[in-house]
């Protein structure tokens, strides 16, 4: 089995053997509703459906939890096939995953300006 950071089915010379949409079956919509900073996390539960190279990776990515952007940049591949991916793995219970939490700030518009100063100097 491939090394997760060295994803899988990749030739150091040739690159990716095979195309990113054959990863998928050809399907480019996820089941689930995955954002990029969507964090993912195995389940413990052995899948009950055949999974391919790509999803056994994806799946040991997950030991902890991960974001979805992170796994598609260990994976290699686009984000709209790991969500896809990482959709079949949901949909067998293999992992959750939870839609990133964002919390209500009010925005300072001192810190904005001072951001924005900081910029304007870098150009």
């Amino acid at each position: 089995m491939p090394a997760p950071q060295d994803g899988p089915l990749l030739d150091d010379a040739a690159g990716r053997l095979i195309r990113p949409y054959t990863v998928s079956n050809g399907r480019t919509r996820p089941t689930t509703v995955l954002d990029l900073l969507s964090l993912v996390m195995a389940t413990g539960s052995d899948p009950q459906v055949h999974l391919g190279p790509e999803h056994t990776v994806a799946l040991e990515l997950c030991a902890g939890p991960t974001s979805v952007a992170e796994i598609a940049a260990h994976l290699r591949l686009p984000a709209v096939i790991t969500k896809v991916l990482l959709s079949d793995l949901v949909d067998c219970g293999a992992v959750t995953a939870h839609a990133p939490a964002f919390h209500d700030m009010p925005t300072d518009r001192s810190l904005l300006e001072a951001v924005l100063d900081g910029l304007r100097r870098q150009l």
